[in-house]
């Protein structure tokens, strides 16, 4: 999904909505060639993709690419891809999935030269906070639409 504040970032919105998100740590994605082509046009999508340790590496998973072939056909590629990140911060993640919480990609940027992938550790929140957060963004639009109206 695009972002409408940045045109260089892939958002995961749905994962504000089921997290309670804690700090965001900012890691390399390592890509091929077509997938990079795919995310810098934003035919990328995070939904439903989550981060996982295996053997004492990061990996992205359920992440898809709309991958271009050479005849002009589209793909949807969703392989498990590898995260680059120090074996510090890898550790301190490790520890936090271990007590329960899941690592979840919050967004992706494109803008520089290398494609970097914001993670953050959240908790899954229960259908009642759900309808708190929604109940709560609708109070707050109303409040913006009477202050803009009293202008």
């Amino acid at each position: 999904m695009k972002s409408k504040s940045n045109p260089s970032t892939i958002v995961n919105r749905r994962a504000r909505y089921d997290y309670s998100l804690g700090d965001e740590l900012v890691v390399g994605v390592a890509l091929k060639g077509d997938e990079v082509r795919a995310a810098r046009d934003h035919r990328m999508q995070l939904k439903g993709a989550y981060v996982t340790v295996r053997r004492g590496e990061l990996w992205l998973v359920n992440a898809s690419f709309s991958v271009r072939a050479a005849e002009g056909e589209t793909t949807v590629r969703s392989e498990p891809v590898k995260l680059l990140a120090t074996k510090k911060q890898i550790e301190s993640l490790k520890a936090e999935k271990v007590t329960g919480k899941t690592i979840v990609p919050v967004r992706v940027l494109t803008a520089g030269r290398f494609i970097k992938l914001v993670i953050a550790v959240g908790t899954g929140k229960r259908e009642y906070d759900k309808r708190h957060s929604i109940r709560k963004r609708e109070s707050d639009r109303e409040a913006r639409k009477l202050m803009k109206v009293g202008r």
